[in-house]
C-alpha cells in the first residue's frame, strides 16, 4: 500500500514527544537492503546535531529555507532562535508536525518549491539531504531551483556521508550495481516503510567530496567551506552575484 508512511512515522514520535524507542522509520533500498532508523533523531536538539552541521549553521542570520525539513529538526531550532524560517517537504504528516512545532512549513519538493516563498538568504540540506540532489541528472535542477530563490551571496548549506567510507560488503556491491546501471555509485534508489504502508520509490544521492565537487561546479554555487568529521561533513556554498 503506498502513502506517506515517513509522516505517520513522525506522526507517532511526534504524539510521544519525540521519545526514543517509539516509532521507527525503515528504509528499503532496491536491492532488498533494509535500515532502520530512530525517528526520535528527526526531532533532535542542537546539541546532538553532527558537529560539522553544527559549524556551519553559526551566524545564519536573515530568512531561512530548510528543504527536506521533516520534522523540524533543524527549523524549529532556528524558529525558536528567533529566525525568519520556511520548511519545505514533500511528506504532508511531516507537514503538519512541523508546523505543530512552531515552524512555517509547507509542501513541496527540491525540484519544485512552493509558489510564493519569497526570497532566501540561507538555503538548508542538512540531515544528510545533500542526498535530495537525487542523481546526476536532477542535481542540477535542484541547485537551479534554489538558486533561484536565494539572494545574490546568500549561502547554501548541505550535510551527507562519503559513500567510499565503507567496508560493508553490501554497500560495496550496490556501488557495483550502480556502475553497471550507468548511476553514481552512492545513488540509492530508496522507499520508506510503516508496517505495509510505503512511500513511492525515490533516489537519494550520497556524495564524496571530489563528486559534490563535480556536481557543483557547472551550477552558479561555489564551495567556500568545508567542515569534517568521521566519514560525514557539512559544506557551505556562496551564490555567486
Amino acid at each position: 500500500m503506498t502513502g506517506d508512511a515517513f509522516g505517520r512515522v513522525l506522526e507517532r514520535c511526534h504524539a510521544a514527544a519525540g521519545r526514543p524507542g517509539v516509532a521507527f522509520a525503515v528504509v528499503e533500498r532496491d536491492d532488498g537492503h533494509i535500515g532502520v532508523h530512530d525517528a526520535a533523531a528527526y526531532f533532535s536538539g542542537r546539541d546532538e546535531w553532527p558537529e560539522p552541521e553544527r559549524r556551519v549553521c553559526a551566524g545564519l542570520a536573515g530568512r531561512v529555507l530548510d528543504v527536506g525539513c521533516g520534522a523540524g529538526r533543524h527549523a524549529a531550532v532556528l524558529a525558536a532562535d528567533g529566525l525568519d524560517v520556511v520548511g519545505v517537504d514533500t511528506s504532508p504528516g511531516a507537514v503538519a508536525v512541523a508546523r505543530a512545532r512552531g515552524v512555517d512549513a509547507r509542501a513541496g519538493s527540491a525540484t519544485a518549491l512552493p509558489g510564493g516563498v519569497g526570497t532566501f538568504d540561507a538555503v538548508l540540506l542538512l540531515g544528510n539531504n545533500v542526498g535530495l540532489l537525487g542523481s546526476a541528472a536532477t542535481a542540477p535542477v535542484v541547485l537551479a531551483e534554489l538558486a533561484r530563490v536565494t539572494a545574490p551571496g546568500g549561502r547554501l548549506l548541505l550535510s551527507g556521508l562519503d559513500p567510499f567510507d565503507t567496508d560493508d560488503p553490501e554497500h560495496l556491491d550496490y556501488h557495483g550495481w550502480n556502475r553497471e546501471r550507468g548511476r553514481l555509485p552512492g545513488q540509492c534508489r530508496i522507499r520508506l516503510r510503516d508496517g505495509r504502508l510505503a512511500t513511492e520509490w525515490f533516489d537519494y544521492l550520497f556524495l564524496s567530496e571530489p563528486e559534490l565537487r563535480a556536481v557543483v561546479d557547472p551550477s552558479p554555487w561555489r564551495a567556500t567551506r568545508w567542515e569534517r568529521e568521521g566519514h560525514g561533513y557539512a559544506v557551505e556554498l556562496t551564490l555567486v552575484p
